[in-house]
């Protein structure tokens, strides 16, 4: 499997710009976070796998494997959306994954064209998808697209990170921007190490 690459360049920014996040990096060491360079078994993955576990994700995904064979646009728009739901998911998530496959099919969708676009613009065209909020959209240009630069303001673990790093018992949108912006250009690496500190 492949993971997110990084290393000594954005590490020492990132010890440079933030004294904290830099003791907590030395603490962690190199995180290894497993990315899915195909960006429709990345967004299918990613609405599948909305507000349930890891685990139940992936019996999900296995269970539409054994149904359509392997996962792509044409199997996927040629599902029903209740063959798609028969895999353990809600027929509004089924229903939102056969659009994505039909999206794709028929053109309306450029999977390929969005590795062109600016993160913002990778997030207003994926998120312009039923079922696929910004959240998603920024996950995907992290674990599919490995976008440098993303830190996600709707991850409440992220958010939960800097509470811990920085002592805070909250973050508003002010101080999580002056944070992003120490980061930038490698916003993503925070983001792994911020998600590790939240789990502490």
């Amino acid at each position: 499997m492949k993971t997110f690459r990084y290393g000594r360049t954005e590490i020492a920014h990132l010890k440079k710009r933030d004294k904290k996040l830099g003791a907590a990096i030395d603490e962690i060491g190199m995180i290894e976070r497993d990315v899915t360079p195909d960006l429709f078994t990345a967004l299918v993955v990613g609405v599948a796998s909305q507000q349930i576990s890891a685990k139940a994700a992936e019996t999900v995904w296995r269970r539409m494997e054994e149904k359509l064979g392997t996962i792509t646009p044409s199997s996927i728009a040629g599902a029903t959306p209740e063959e798609i739901q028969q895999c353990g998911m809600s027929m509004r998530k089924a229903g939102y994954i056969k659009g994505i496959g039909d999206a794709v099919t028929n053109g309306s969708l450029d999977l390929a064209g969005l590795r062109d676009l600016s993160d913002d613009d990778v997030i207003a065209r994926l998120s312009a998808l039923n079922g696929v909020g910004v959240w998603t959209a920024e996950m995907l240009l992290i674990f599919s697209m490995e976008r440098p630069d993303v830190l996600s303001w709707g991850d409440l673990a992220i958010r939960r990170g800097m509470m811990h790093l920085y002592g805070k018992s909250t973050i508003d949108r002010a101080a999580f921007e002056r944070y992003r912006k120490r980061y930038s250009p490698y916003g993503s690496v925070a983001s792994l190490y911020l998600w590790e500190i939240s789990h502490r």
